[in-house]
């Protein structure tokens, strides 16, 4: 860490274990990801604040490279665990852990990346049937029903209308689980 941590005690008397504990708690988190820059805990004791009661409230700060911050800032509502000093101080340290992961898997862009939505058109409508068959960017011919249509937006659906759809196998082929009208294109465009 380039700037030692910061730990101010609120409504609690300062004991060096506890002092200590923080300290192995902050350089475990440093050992296992290694890029926090600077970083300040905040220990507030029991009746500190009015709604929680008894409890304690562990806030914990981590700056992290090209300004990506960690902030455990918030106690879980009346979970009564956090009466108890340990527990709230393991659970604050396990969320910034949590939240140190997800930063640093950003900063490396191994962030999940989903498929795009695949972007259909309407061919034919049947009204009396209540369903419909789209074209798919492939070309297959995908079925879907009334009921797979979002908002309500069956009625007003002509052939030629652009969709996105979820497309998964059916009893008898291709159908689309959920279909979502995308806005027509003034013409011209």
């Amino acid at each position: 860490m380039q700037t030692p941590i910061q730990i101010d005690f609120q409504g609690v008397d300062t004991s060096e274990s506890v002092r200590e504990s923080l300290l192995n708690h902050v350089a475990e988190l440093e050992d296992k990801f290694g890029r926090i820059t600077a970083g300040r805990v905040v220990l507030k004791g029991p009746g500190a604040r009015h709604r929680q009661g008894g409890l304690y409230e562990v806030n914990i700060w981590l700056t992290l490279p090209g300004g990506r911050e960690v902030a455990v800032v918030r106690t879980p509502r009346l979970d009564e665990r956090h009466a108890d000093l340990a527990f709230a101080i393991n659970d604050a340290f396990h969320r910034a852990r949590r939240q140190l992961q997800d930063q640093v898997r950003r900063m490396r862009k191994d962030v999940k990346t989903h498929d795009a939505t695949p972007v259909g058109t309407v061919v034919r409508l049947t009204t009396p049937s209540d369903h419909g068959f789209l074209s798919a960017p492939d070309g297959h011919e995908v079925y879907f029903h009334r009921n797979s249509v979002l908002n309500r937006q069956f009625g007003r659906l002509k052939v030629g209308d652009k969709v996105a759809f979820v497309e998964e196998a059916g009893d008898k082929g291709p159908q689309a689980s959920t279909v979502r009208r995308l806005p027509r294109q003034p013409a011209g465009i």
